[in-house]
């Protein structure tokens, strides 16, 4: 097993972290990266890793950036039917 998590497990543990606490709490990106380096330890999870996790959740639409008094972490609206 590699010591090193991979941006995939940290960007999945952080999409259920988000949805965990959506519509309850407003997650900073910092709070998501702290979580998981404190989820995975630091040895295993960096910021940069977290960066990276965040920016491929935002690329995939999977979370979005919501900015109401700071920016946050959420999930993207329900499609409207």
């Amino acid at each position: 097993m590699s010591d090193q998590v991979t941006v995939d497990e940290v960007a999945d543990a952080m999409f259920e972290l988000v949805s965990e606490c959506y519509g309850k709490k407003n997650l900073k990106p910092m709070d998501v990266t702290k979580a998981m380096i404190q989820k995975f330890g630091e040895d295993k999870c960096s910021k940069q890793l977290c960066k990276e996790a965040i920016r491929k959740l935002m690329d995939s639409g999977r979370t979005i950036y919501s900015y109401v008094g700071g920016s946050y972490m959420t999930l993207p609206p329900p499609a409207a039917k």
